[in-house]
């Protein structure tokens, strides 16, 4: 559950008594992407939020661990919740926050904590805001009452103790709850506030960890060659994976695997030298490609 006491609460661009952070995490998280639509398993429209959000997480040293696609199912997105919610990981989640029936993320995420679904007084007031700009802009007279403007408030019913999440495209907020965060599907929307919740509640693990990649080119040698020694070196080093990445058609290389370490420094740099050495041995020509990138677990 948030951590609702003062001293854990922060200034907050729409909410006048500012929110509660979610209890911090004592080591690095892992950070994941849910992306949730049927019009992008269909084809109908292309996922544009795994490549901004890897760079996004890239730019401030941290990295991406994994990306569940999902059907507008709200039995499936509470299961999947459920799993994410126990694994107290930081996840971003876009879309099917909005209000017509196909839209199911908040009252999955709702039904995944076992809490109800309730109005969240900032988002109303946002939401009420913006409908009356809306009818400034066409011209009509504003009614709260009205059909579209009473669905448009749906749009403010969070899980119960949810946190306002920013959107400063057009200020219908999306909702945090631990460090869970629910953002509209629209890239233009979404991506300002992942960045906003990356900057306010993790700033503390962005460039953290002294985690650097190293990379170099085999070519006329296999993966089946390559494994036990990519074994050993994993098994000297416990802190360095060692990972494999074939291409067949490639303009500069041809056929080739990209081979390397990562990890903490110095161990990472220790296991790509120790690589070099094997491969030397084993007489199999390589060219380095790659010098360490810093980035996080």
């Amino acid at each position: 559950m948030p951590d609702n006491t003062t001293s854990n609460r922060i200034v907050h661009p729409d909410a006048p008594s500012g929110i509660t952070k979610p209890v911090a995490h004592t080591s690095m998280p892992n950070f994941g992407l849910v992306i949730i639509g049927d019009e992008i398993l269909s084809g109908k429209r292309s996922d544009k939020h795994i490549p901004q959000v890897i760079s996004m997480l890239t730019e401030r040293g941290l990295s991406l661990s994994y990306v569940h696609l999902q059907a507008d199912n709200r039995n499936n997105l509470t299961k999947l919740f459920s799993q994410l919610f126990a694994s107290n990981d930081v996840v971003f989640c876009c879309g099917g926050i909005g209000s017509t029936p196909d839209d199911h993320t908040r009252q999955a995420a709702a039904t995944a904590l076992d809490v109800s679904l309730s109005p969240h007084k900032d988002a109303i007031k946002l939401i009420k805001t913006r409908s009356r700009q809306i009818a400034q802009e066409k011209g009509i007279v504003f009614d709260i009452n009205s059909n579209e403007n009473q669905q448009r408030l749906q749009m403010g019913y969070f899980p119960q103790g949810a946190q306002l999440l920013p959107n400063p495209y057009n200020s219908i907020a999306g909702f945090s709850y631990q460090h869970m965060h629910f953002c509209p599907g629209f890239p233009v929307m979404a991506h300002p506030m992942i960045a906003w919740v990356l900057d306010t509640y993790y700033a503390q693990w962005q460039k953290h960890s002294n985690f650097v990649e190293y990379a170099l080119i085999v070519q006329g040698a296999g993966e089946a060659r390559l494994t036990t020694l990519m074994q050993q070196i994993e098994s000297n080093y416990s802190d360095v994976k060692v990972f494999s990445l074939p291409s067949i058609k490639h303009p500069q290389y041809g056929a080739h695997i990209e081979l390397g370490t990562k990890g903490t420094s110095p161990q990472a740099l220790h296991a790509f030298e120790e690589l070099q050495t094997a491969l030397t041995n084993m007489q199999i020509t390589f060219t380095i490609v790659s010098k360490p990138t810093i980035t996080a677990k």
